[in-house]
Formats: structure tokens, sequence, C-alpha cells
């Protein structure tokens, strides 16, 4: 009699072992695209990629598919990957715009489910960001420069922030939408740091952002809207 095997077993490891690699990879070839390793318009090829990275073609194939959702990397049928360019004045205008429509649309679900327990998730996400900011601002005071592995922990602080919303909101629809404006925070990435006057200024309207909130929710989004514009601004200043 053949034993049933019971669910959950068997592939389990190996398939989080394999997830593990692909993130490893997706890492890995996001840190070349930051740090210029990878230059806008050049081909990528998934069998010399897999070979340097000493992979498998499959993860790098993998990291591609979602690289390409983010914008950093663009796909041309029968001649594979290129290096996107940076996106110019009008796509960041129109990318801004989408923003602005899913955030407030979240932020209003949010204040509607969330009550107390957003305001206290809101504050926790920021308290984490203003730990980060801290660090950027020292490496600047010291003029050592801003590791990478620090600017991608500070852009990841800054967009845990806005997730909050999209986590209370408890729309699936809507955050898929605004997980497909990934170039957006990937193309922050790419930019380096802009100095210490920009991270203080995001951590002062994130701040501002959490109080308007714990006095109500038009208060909280009228903050949100602020910091969105404000951040449309400084972006388009440097494009």
């Amino acid at each position: 009699m053949t034993r049933r095997r019971e669910r959950g077993c068997g592939m389990a490891g190996g398939d989080i072992s394999r997830r593990a690699l692909r993130d490893e990879v997706y890492d890995r070839i996001l840190q070349m695209l930051l740090v210029g390793e990878l230059f806008a318009g050049e081909r990528v090829s998934i069998d010399t990629m897999a070979r340097e990275l000493k992979v498998s073609p499959t993860p790098v194939r993998e990291a591609l598919v979602h690289l390409e959702r983010t914008g950093l990397v663009t796909r041309e049928a029968l001649k594979g990957y290129r290096v996107a360019s940076p996106l110019d004045a009008v796509q960041l205008g129109e990318l801004f715009d989408a923003r602005l429509a899913l955030e407030v649309a979240a932020a209003r679900l949010a204040a509607q489910h969330g009550g107390d327990r957003l305001v206290a998730d809101l504050a926790a996400a920021q308290a984490e960001h203003t730990r980060v900011t801290e660090s950027v601002l020292s490496a600047h005071r010291e003029r050592r420069g801003v590791p990478l592995n620090l600017t991608q922990r500070y852009f990841d602080a800054d967009h845990a922030v806005h997730r909050v919303f999209f986590e209370h909101a408890d729309n699936r629809y809507l955050t898929g939408m605004y997980e497909d404006l990934g170039a957006l925070t990937h193309r922050m990435r790419q930019a380096a740091l802009r100095g210490p006057e920009d991270v203080r200024e995001a951590v002062d309207e994130h701040e501002a952002i959490v109080a308007a909130f714990a006095d109500g929710a038009e208060a909280g989004i009228a903050a949100l809207i602020v910091h969105i514009e404000n951040v449309r601004g400084r972006s388009l200043s440097d494009s």
C-alpha cells in the first residue's frame, strides 16, 4: 500500500532554497545597476550574467523579469534585456500622478479600517526611518559617503512608511497597482542620495504625516499630499 505524502513535505525546503537564491541574484543585479556596473542601453545576457554570478540561468531570468516590472531593464523581442534609460521629466510626472492617486485612495481606506492601529504602525515605521536617516546624516557629516547598503536601507525605510497605508487599506488591487509602481522606488534608489537637506526634509514630512493622522484622516491625507508633491518637486529638479 502506497503511503500518502503529507501536504507541505518533500519540496518545501527546496522551494525555500530556490527562492533565496532568486532573491540573492535579484539583489546582486540591482546592486550592479545602482553602482554603475551596468549602463543605460547595455545588453544584459542571461547566460553571461549566470556565468558571472556562478548560478544557473533560471534565477537570473526570474530576476530580470522582476526588474523589468520596475522599469530598470527592458525586454526586446528576439534581442533580450537591456538596461533602461533613466525616466525623463514627463515620465516622472506621470509616475507621481499615479502614486498620488493610489496613495490617497489607500490612505482613505486605511483611515476607515485602521483606527488607532494605523497611527501606531505609522509611528513605528517612521521611527525606523528616523534611525536610518540619522545614519545617513552621520555619513554625510563624516564626509565618508553613503554606502550602497545604507542607501538601500534608507529607501526601504522610507517606502515602509507609505506601505503602512496599503497594509491597512486591505485592498489587494490597490496594493498590486502600487507594487507595479516599483519603478518609482527603484528610480529613487538609482539616484545617489541628494544630500543631507533632502533626507531631513523627507523625515520631517513623514513626521508631519504621522502627527496629522493622529488629529484625523483629512489632516493626515492633506499632509500626505504635501509630502508627495514635495518629493515630486525634488525629483524633477534632478531629472
